[in-house]
């Protein structure tokens, strides 16, 4: 119960947040960035892997969401959805101009094949996690979270109906939770014995 509360004062919260953006409130923008940079600024990291770059589509992302704050309907979905949304399109733009995909840099000089000091253990869990599933729902599971693709272009990227795509997503982050889960236990219980 508690929890819902929470969620509950949350969501209303959101709510009077923007309305306030849509009134051209700037503290109103302030509070959601802070909110919400993090998840976003997560998102696009992941599909740029690059930190200057990310940091300038989350920019701007921000000033889309500004501009734009009077297209967002609380009635057809959650507000970080339409940011994310926002944000995504904005990485996808960038990358269907720039061919940064294409490799120009000559790689084969590094020699050294040391692991940085500074690795994401979480990262590496949830790899680990993603291993474990099925080949299709890792395909699918890759498609939309690692490449951003929609639903709709990774379903015809598999070439499986949608319906069926999207039952491999949901199969696939059921799956996930129960594998990390078993993780996230197992290192507890190592760090107790520790």
């Amino acid at each position: 119960m508690i929890t819902f509360g929470k969620s509950l004062t949350q969501m209303q919260d959101d709510i009077l947040l923007i309305k306030q953006l849509q009134a051209n409130d700037e503290r109103a923008l302030s509070l959601l960035y802070d909110k919400y940079s993090g998840a976003l600024y997560s998102v696009i990291i992941k599909m740029t892997g690059d930190e200057g770059l990310s940091q300038d589509l989350l920019q701007e992302s921000f000033i889309t969401i500004w501009d734009k704050s009077h297209q967002y309907n609380p009635e057809k979905g959650r507000f970080y959805t339409w940011a994310y949304r926002i944000a995504k399109n904005k990485v996808l733009n960038y990358l269907r101009k720039t061919d940064i995909l294409i490799q120009t840099d000559d790689l084969s000089v590094y020699e050294n094949n040391d692991e940085p000091d500074t690795i994401n253990r979480d990262f590496f869990e949830l790899n680990g996690a993603i291993t474990k599933l099925e080949a299709h729902h890792q395909k699918a599971i890759e498609l939309v979270y690692f490449k951003g693709l929609t639903h709709r272009e990774a379903h015809a990227e598999m070439d499986v109906p949608l319906g069926t795509f999207k039952s491999y997503i949901q199969q696939a982050l059921k799956q996930l939770r129960v594998n990390y889960i078993k993780i996230i236990v197992f290192l507890l219980l190592m760090i107790d014995v520790m």
